[in-house]
């Protein structure tokens, strides 16, 4: 199978500006939440921006282990120059742009070509699969050599989501050990404290557990004999410009050990390892043994992809729906409860840097993540642990970062599950997990017809869903500002109850299937009362669309916003099929752009076509009319409904997303854009679902003599 490789836009236009590279991200990951990632410049613009955030067992949570390293290289003829980034007290990092000749990614991992004066370096970085540690490591591919490589590495540990502060002096302890160096957090403890996390267990009176301190940072070098001057600083007040923007805390310290210096000649790896795991796994594979590995796993994971996902766009998403699926290691209960039972636990990061799992992405991701990528038994094992994890009839909205359980303020996640539950039913015919989860699912429609948290019940006058409780925004839509809730929805909101019904109907099947026709008459006689009651009350007339909301705080709200569109694109439409053509002109001509749906259509008093700011004017406009490019799922669902015959046409609808590929973090898709042109990338710059329904579509609109039979049978119809 040919490497995959996508090299950045400027590399074919002459030299990069500074700009474009420090506006073009990278991002490794490690399949437990952890993650190595960075401007193609090589400064650390963001507070998430690091070598190594190490996913630890909860209360740690991911952990900043490794921030930056400072890189020199000295030439035959003495000529010293700096490259990757620099740290400046009191400014931004400042980066080297002039010395790099190409960036691209190979197979998904990022790789740097610098020249100096006919002298060219590679430098690579990659983090082992299902381990805390990364390998830097540096080439000389031709010119005059041996090279002098001096590498400073600085760090701050600390939470990777919490705010950036000035450090001490000599904040860290160092010491030489039997294999490398370890750096720990135990000088800058007070020496009670630091005495105290060397016992075990509990220490009464004090919260303070054995768990509950960071491992050290171990570094080790590999390749060549590399000397390490001691050489302590501090670098005080650096700037974090994006951080600076968003109304963050954007000034932090970082302190540097000392560096590490190596002679470099052509064609001899040398890698800088950094480690948050113990001695033995840091020193059992080599560097070049374990890049190897990682290639091979990428390769496998095209291997077992849909046939139509193993090359171009399709397979660099494959390589990028990987990012995703992880080992819930911050929350050993799950870990250990898995493996009792003789499986691995598994869940997705929502979205990257600061995303944790969140049940609603999940479940929208799961087709994409995980059955179009051919992982059907890491999707089986999310169905599991979320429906294990219900709680009155609800699945987790998220785990927090560093908390043991879940959340569970939302009303439509739980709903998503039966749908993620029928595509996974398509690609594998599992019915003996549909039977081990077909208690929970009626453990779910039970309780939402008793009525559960939050106000989430079944109205018994129509049959719908209502939801709402006091500052709590439950839809998806849930930005909120201290006590404001941006878009509360508080009612009976039109994707909660397309979603409702499509739950129903497919309990129905399934109970029927197993059960028998007697068994499953009740829901399908609630089903078919929802559907009147639907049609009657959500069609608004005047605009030609449906209510967002019907009997609201304010009665109904007749904003046009995209959720409209799941009225007709699950597998159980709720709409009558009569109206599904005007909604989706109304929907493709007011909301429809190259990258995703418009959360609002413009017009609105409420439309922002931007999103930039502080917090609060971020999240006005997070859901009022800023881009999500994972609506393009759901729309282009309801297009090939209502026009079956044109694949190629539906196909066209994705063709903004490939230069996409190539702008923000370089392979991936962002979790939002602005809501006019240029549609500037926003929010999180990798987003599970943003992903994975762009994937799932460029599946589904291949042509149909691409397809087999068995494919196009599971399309949603």
């Amino acid at each position: 199978m040919d490497e995959l490789i996508r090299k950045v836009p400027w590399a074919q236009t002459g030299a990069p500006s500074t700009q474009s590279l420090l506006s073009r991200e990278w991002l490794v990951t490690n399949g437990l939440g952890g993650y190595a990632s960075g401007t193609v410049a090589g400064v650390c613009t963001r507070r998430y921006h690091g070598l190594l955030v190490a996913a630890l067992p909860n209360p740690l949570g991911r952990r900043m282990m490794f921030n930056h390293l400072s890189e020199q290289v000295r030439l035959p003829d003495g000529s010293l120059f700096g490259f990757g980034g620099e740290e400046l007290p009191g400014a931004p990092m400042q980066p080297h742009a002039g010395h790099l000749a190409e960036f691209r990614l190979e197979m998904g991992l990022p790789v740097w070509r610098y020249d100096f004066k006919g002298v060219s370096l590679e430098r690579r970085v990659f983090l082992p699969h299902r381990q805390n540690t990364v390998s830097i490591s540096y080439r000389l591919l031709s010119g005059a050599a041996p090279v002098r490589l001096q590498l400073r590495p600085s760090v701050h540990f600390r939470g990777h989501d919490e705010p950036l502060t000035d450090l001490p002096a000599e904040p860290y302890g160092w010491d030489a050990v039997e294999g490398g160096y370890e750096l720990s957090a135990g000088a800058a403890l007070p020496p009670w404290r630091s005495l105290l996390s060397k016992f075990k267990g509990w220490v009464g009176g004090s919260g303070l557990s054995a768990g509950s301190e960071p491992p050290p940072l171990r570094l080790r070098t590999d390749g060549g004999p590399a000397t390490f001057t001691a050489d302590p600083r501090t670098i005080p007040d650096v700037v974090y410009p994006v951080e600076e923007r968003r109304g963050y805390e954007a000034r932090g310290g970082l302190w540097s050990p000392g560096h590490f210096e190596v002679s470099l000649p052509v064609d001899q790896d040398f890698t800088l390892i950094g480690s948050a795991e113990p001695w033995e796994k840091v020193i059992a594979l080599g560097p070049s043994q374990a890049l190897e590995g990682e290639r091979e796993r990428r390769r496998r994971l095209l291997h077992v992809a849909h046939p139509q996902a193993r090359t171009g766009i399709a397979a660099e998403l494959v390589l990028a729906a990987d990012q995703f699926p992880i080992a819930p290691v911050a929350r050993p209960g799950d870990v250990a409860e898995a493996r009792a039972a003789g499986k691995e636990a598994c869940t997705v990061i929502a979205g990257y840097h600061w995303f944790t799992d969140w049940g609603r992405d999940t479940m929208i991701s799961l087709d994409g993540l995980g059955l179009c990528t051919g992982r059907h038994d890491e999707a089986r094992l999310c169905l599991l642990m979320f429906a294990e994890h219900r709680r009155d009839g609800l699945i987790p909205n998220l785990f927090p970062e560093g908390a043991k359980g879940g959340e569970y303020n939302t009303a439509d996640a739980t709903l998503w599950l039966f749908h993620a539950v029928r595509r996974y039913l398509d690609y594998t015919g599992d019915r003996a997990t549909l039977r081990q989860l077909l208690p929970k699912l009626k453990d779910i429609i039970d309780h939402h017809l008793k009525g559960t948290r939050f106000g989430i019940a079944v109205d018994p006058a129509d049959g719908l869903l209502r939801q709402g409780a006091e500052g709590y925004p439950l839809t998806w839509m849930d930005a909120k500002v201290g006590d404001w809730v941006v878009t509360p929805r508080r009612g009976k909101a039109v994707e909660i109850n397309a979603l409702w019904y499509n739950a129903l109907r497919l309990l129905e099947e399934w109970v029927r299937e197993e059960q028998g026709g007697e068994a499953a008459r009740p829901l399908a006689e609630r089903a078919e009362g929802v559907r009147r009651s639907f049609n009657e009350r959500f069609w608004c007339a005047e605009g030609g669309y449906l209510y967002d909301v019907v009997d609201g705080e304010d009665g109904d709200d007749s904003a046009c916003r995209p959720n409209q569109v799941l009225a007709i694109s699950l597998r159980h439409s709720v709409l009558d099929q009569a109206r599904w053509e005007p909604v989706l002109a109304v929907v493709r001509d007011r909301l429809l752009t190259p990258v995703g749906l418009r959360s609002l259509a413009p017009g609105h008093p409420d439309y922002k076509s931007h999103y930039f700011g502080d917090q609060r004017a971020r999240d006005a406009a997070y859901h009022q009319g800023t881009v999500w490019p994972w609506l393009i799922g759901p729309f282009i669902d309801a297009w090939l409904k209502v026009h079956p015959d044109a694949r190629a046409g539906a196909r066209r609808f994705l063709e903004g997303f490939v230069p996409h590929l190539g702008e923000a973090a370089l392979g991936t898709i962002s979790e939002i854009l602005d809501a006019e042109e240029p549609f500037t990338p926003r929010g999180t710059i990798a987003q599970a679902w943003s992903v994975a329904e762009v994937l799932r579509c460029w599946v589904k609109t291949s042509e149909p003599s691409e397809r087999t039979a068995d494919e196009s049978a599971n399309d949603e119809s």
